[in-house]
C-alpha cells in the first residue's frame, strides 16, 4: 500500500512539473517597453496648453507604436507614456519631475511654461534625467544658475526669448512704425518678464524710448490702473507678452479706456482659445510664434492631417512643438542604441540639425535650437501667416 502511494505521489509531481514547463513555454515574453515621462500643465492657469501638449505626445507615441515600436540596438520597444499634471505651479512641476525620475522614465518631455520648466529643469539636471521642453522660451531653462553655463541634460524645441524679443521689437519698429511703445507684462513670470526686458532693450538700442513699462502679478484681473498710465503716456503701440488666458481681458480693458494704438504679442497667444475669449477685440492683432498652419511643409501637413483626424481640431504651436520634442527624443534613443540616460543625453547633444513640423532646428553646442519665427495676424477669427523672421 505504501509503495502504491509513493508511486501516485511521484506521478503527481511529474505531471505538475510538466504543466509548469508547458505554461512557461506558452506564456508570452515580457514586453520590451521604453517609458517616457510627460510633465504638463493639465490644470491650473493654462489648461489648454496642457491639453495640446498631451494630444501631441499621445499622437507621437501612437504613431511609433503602430509602426511596430522603436528600434533600439536591433530590438523593437513599445513606448509607454507616463503623464503627470504639474498644475501650472513651479513646485508641482518640480514634484512631477521627481516622481517621473523615481518611476524610472528614460527621458522627460515638458513642462511648457517657463515658470514651470525652470524648476523642473533643475531636478532633471540634478538627477541626470534628459529633458526636452516643448514650449519654454526663457533663457534660464537651459542655463545652470550656479555656473552660467548650459545645462547638460536639458534641451528644448522652441526658440529662446533673446531671439523672440528682438523679432518683436524689430516688427514694432519696422512694420508698425511705433515711436511711443509701451509694455504691460507679468513681473512674477519668468517668460513674460524675460521677453519684455529683451523687447525694451532692443527698442531703446534703436534710439526709441519706451514711454510706459507697466507690470502686474499672476492672477490679476483688473489692469485699469496700468492701462490708464499707458494711455496717459501717449503710447501708440502696446506689447503684451502674456498668456492667452490673460490677453483678452487686457485688450478689452485697454479699448474700453480709450487706447487706440496697435496691440501685439508673443507666442503665448498661439492658441485658438484666445480668439474664443477675445472675440472681435483681437481682430487684426499680431503675434510672434513658432509655425503657421497655412504655410505648412509636407511634413507639417502630414502632422496636421493626423492631428485633425484624431482630435477634430487644428493643432496649435504647443501640440506641434510637443510632437517635435518626441521626434527629437525618438531619434536620440535610436542613435543611443541602448536604454541608458547618459547615452540618450549624449545622442541628443549630438544632433546638429532636425527637421520638425515647426521648421528646421539647428543645435550649435547647447540645448537651444536656432530656428526661424513667424508673425501671425488674427483675421476673420483665424490665425493667418504674415511674415517670417530668420535668426
Amino acid at each position: 500500500m505504501r509503495t502504491r502511494s509513493l508511486l501516485v505521489a511521484a506521478v503527481i509531481v511529474v505531471v505538475a512539473a510538466v504543466v509548469v514547463v508547458l505554461v512557461a513555454r506558452t506564456r508570452a515574453p515580457a514586453p520590451a517597453v521604453i517609458r517616457i515621462g510627460l510633465n504638463a500643465e493639465l490644470t491650473g492657469g493654462i489648461p489648454v496648453v496642457g491639453a495640446s501638449c498631451k494630444n501631441g505626445a499621445e499622437l507621437a507615441v501612437a504613431e511609433v507604436n503602430t509602426a511596430g515600436g522603436l528600434d533600439v540596438g536591433g530590438r523593437k520597444y513599445r513606448v509607454e507614456l507616463l503623464v503627470e499634471d504639474n498644475e501650472d505651479k513651479a513646485e508641482s512641476a518640480a514634484a512631477a519631475a521627481h516622481k517621473l525620475n523615481t518611476a524610472g522614465v528614460l527621458l522627460m518631455i515638458g513642462p511648457n511654461a517657463s515658470r514651470n520648466a525652470i524648476p523642473a529643469a533643475e531636478v532633471a539636471e540634478s538627477a541626470k534625467l534628459p529633458m526636452i521642453s516643448p514650449w519654454s522660451t526663457a533663457v534660464k531653462t537651459t542655463i545652470d544658475a550656479a555656473t552660467g553655463q548650459p545645462k547638460k541634460f536639458v534641451f528644448r524645441a522652441a526658440f529662446i526669448d533673446d531671439f523672440q524679443g528682438v523679432v518683436a521689437a524689430k516688427f514694432a519698429l519696422q512694420e508698425l512704425k511705433t515711436t511711443k511703445p509701451a509694455v504691460l507684462y507679468d513681473v512674477a513670470s519668468e517668460y513674460n518678464k524675460g521677453i519684455a526686458e529683451v523687447y525694451k532693450k532692443t527698442i531703446e538700442a534703436a534710439g526709441v524710448s519706451v514711454v510706459a513699462f507697466e507690470t502686474y502679478t499672476t492672477g490679476d484681473k483688473d489692469f485699469s490702473s496700468q492701462l490708464t498710465k499707458i494711455r496717459a503716456a501717449g503710447a501708440d503701440s502696446l506689447f503684451l507678452p502674456n498668456y492667452y488666458s490673460e490677453v483678452p481681458l487686457q485688450v478689452q480693458q485697454a479699448r474700453r479706456l480709450g487706447f487706440a494704438g496697435v496691440i501685439f504679442g508673443s507666442d503665448s497667444w498661439g492658441n485658438l482659445e484666445l480668439i474664443t475669449l477675445c472675440g472681435k477685440d483681437c481682430e487684426g492683432l499680431y503675434f510672434t510664434t513658432h509655425y503657421a498652419t497655412d504655410i505648412a511643409t509636407p511634413k507639417a501637413q502630414a502632422f496636421i492631417k493626423a492631428y485633425e483626424s484624431k482630435y477634430g481640431k487644428t493643432p496649435d504651436d504647443v501640440a506641434a512643438l510637443t510632437y517635435d520634442s518626441f521626434g527629437l527624443a525618438f531619434q536620440a534613443i535610436r542613435a543611443a542604441g541602448r536604454l541608458d540616460r547618459q547615452a540618450v543625453r549624449d545622442a541628443l547633444a549630438g544632433i546638429t540639425q532636425y527637421e520638425g513640423v515647426t521648421g528646421v532646428m539647428q543645435f550649435k553646442g547647447t540645448g537651444d535650437p536656432v530656428k526661424s519665427a513667424v508673425i501671425i495676424q488674427i483675421r476673420e477669427g483665424k490665425f493667418r501667416y504674415h511674415s517670417t523672421a530668420q535668426p
